[in-house]
């Protein structure tokens, strides 16, 4: 078996144990193909001809990986397709503010507060969830700022 080979069975064994964790299976291979890539970018159609997958359901991976921030569009001058790569801060990125789907969490959650009484058990637990979500993210610029003194040593 070739050292290539044995790489493409690594991604799938990892996008396996993302899709464990809880990533949606073609999101979850579709990382892993961004993680084991040698390309400087790929686009859908390289994503989809190493996955042997329709145009569609790369689609959908590709934008829920945008979405939550670890990859990004790049420009590609004279090309008509759009091509992506894996953000640099993609991990960092995954845990920040900048994450739309911890915004999108916390103003869920405070939608539910907002129409529960404060004595309803729902209330309690919509609140719960906005206080943890917001916690995490007052508390991720002293863990990255660590993270990065980390990665500078």
């Amino acid at each position: 078996m070739s050292d290539r080979q044995e790489q493409w069975q690594a991604a799938e064994r990892l996008a396996l144990t993302l899709a464990d964790g809880g990533l949606q299976r073609m999101a979850a291979r579709t990382l892993a193909v961004f993680l084991f890539t040698d390309q400087d970018s790929v686009t859908a159609g390289d994503i989809a001809e190493r996955l042997d997958a329709s145009a569609g359901s790369v689609s959908g991976a590709v934008k829920s990986l945008l979405l939550v921030g670890l990859i990004e569009r790049l420009p590609a001058p004279g090309s008509r397709r759009e091509h992506y790569r894996l953000r640099d801060d993609a991990w960092a990125t995954l845990f920040t503010s900048q994450n739309p789907v911890i915004q999108v969490m916390i103003q869920a959650a405070q939608a539910g507060i907002d129409t529960t009484a404060a004595d309803d058990p729902a209330h309690r637990r919509l609140t719960q969830m906005r206080d943890f979500y917001q916690f995490m993210l007052n508390e991720i610029p002293a863990l990255l700022e660590r993270w990065q003194q980390h990665q500078g040593s």
